[in-house]
């Protein structure tokens, strides 16, 4: 595509009239014209002229008379401005057309989008489509990160927000020390926040408000993943130390729930009972579709699940199989719950997913293919990461390699 430049200017005589010498001394209004490959754009200058005075050869004033000089003076400082705005969106965008620079010349254009404005928009479009296929939580964490990067801006640059084509590596770097230093936050939780802006920038790139992705050269650190799951004997002393508490008692039973289905805190809430569906041979499933991804799953009911399914039966209102409660009291209520059972593991209600697919599955043998569609994976590197594999697991297929190649290999002792 042509993006040369090119700038003139011009009086505009009214109508059809020529040149007349009754009138030499009429007086007309100057106007600019802006020329980028096809595109073309005119705007008024707010300036006249004497026509005697006006060179069209050169499109400016002819003479060193005052009206002359400071006339020329004010179209050269137009042509610069030009020029400026030029340079500016071409190098933010790579292309640029007449009319964009008419507009941004003239001050009627849109502002040079920025980070939070920019940031704004992708939450809103993401919250039209909480129920759909985004969740509630992520909405609540993307308003969290829109705040530490509000935080970031007034406190490294004195700013309430910064145009998207002054992002750079410095400010990528400076916002990781930031985080990881100032705010003494884990690599995971820097991790997450990057990434969240990291969309941001994408979606710049993608409508072309800049144009080079800006935080090229910047490498994410990856956290090490940590094992969150229980061990058999933690979990055993989770499920057998009696609690006095009936509401940390229901939360002990939910968190038990999770780690026999796998089921996450925002599926388990809006379980209803008709996703608990009875096969022919009398066993109990839950069939549905993860909130959070939207992909099918289903789990079979073991005998502890279904025995706290009839333990709160009727409690619930509505449809709803248990009356949850929030996200927050149930973590805070675990963490009183694992001292209870002299559980040195940090408890949180996900770590029932993890106790689901490590403890309760793969070490028995459960195929993590079946597992990943059990627990309504997209794919099973995310399995993997939720798998704990023990040295019990390791043993028993160990033990069952050996029974299996036993007879199929002689070593013969020379």
């Amino acid at each position: 595509m042509n993006n040369e430049l090119k700038v003139s200017f011009y009086l505009k005589r009214e109508g059809s009239t020529e040149r007349t010498e009754v009138n030499p001394d009429a007086v007309y209004p100057v106007i600019g014209k802006i020329i980028i490959g096809n595109s073309i754009a005119q705007f008024s200058s707010k300036l006249k002229i004497e026509e005697r005075l006006w060179s069209v050869k050169s499109g400016r004033a002819t003479g060193k008379s005052r009206v002359a000089v400071e006339l020329n003076r004010e179209i050269n400082k137009i042509n610069l401005s030009i020029h400026t705005h030029y340079r500016a969106i071409l190098e933010r965008t790579g292309t640029v057309t007449a009319q964009e620079v008419k507009n941004a010349f003239q001050g009627i254009a849109t502002a040079q989008k920025t980070l939070l404005t920019l940031f704004d928009e992708m939450m809103q479009d993401f919250q039209t489509r909480i129920g759909i296929d985004r969740s509630q939580a992520t909405y609540h964490k993307y308003v969290t990160i829109r705040k530490q990067v509000k935080r970031f801006l007034k406190v490294k640059y004195n700013v309430q927000d910064i145009p998207l084509n002054q992002l750079d590596l410095t400010f990528i770097e400076a916002f990781d020390f930031h985080l990881r230093v100032e705010r003494k936050m884990t690599d995971e939780t820097v991790s997450g926040t990057m990434l969240v802006l990291f969309k941001v920038v994408r979606i710049a790139l993608h409508r072309k408000l800049i144009i080079n992705p800006p935080f090229f050269g910047y490498k994410l650190k990856k956290p090490d993943f940590k094992i969150r799951s229980l061990t058999k004997e933690e979990f055993q002393r989770l499920i057998s130390t009696p609690i006095e508490s009936k509401s940390q008692c229901f939360i002990r039973d939910m968190f038990v729930f999770a780690a026999f289905t796998g089921l996450p805190y925002i599926d388990l809430k809006q379980l209803t009972w008709k996703e608990i569906i009875t096969e022919e041979d009398g066993s109990l499933w839950i069939s549905t579709d993860r909130q959070k991804t939207g992909i099918p799953f289903n789990v079979k009911l073991l005998d502890i699940p279904v025995q706290i399914i009839e333990k709160y039966k009727g409690l619930a209102k509505g449809e709803n199989v248990f009356p949850m409660l929030g996200p927050g009291r149930i973590n805070y209520a675990l963490k009183i719950i694992a001292k209870l059972c002299n559980i040195t593991t940090k408890l949180s209600f996900h770590v029932g997913r993890h106790v689901f697919a490590s403890e309760l599955c793969l070490s028995q043998g459960v195929p993590i293919e079946s597992v990943s569609r059990m627990m309504g994976h997209k794919n099973i590197q995310t399995t993997q990461r939720y798998a704990r594999v023990n040295n019990e697991k390791i043993g028993n297929d160990m033990k069952l390699l050996s029974l299996r190649i036993s007879d199929k290999y002689t070593y013969v002792e020379q």
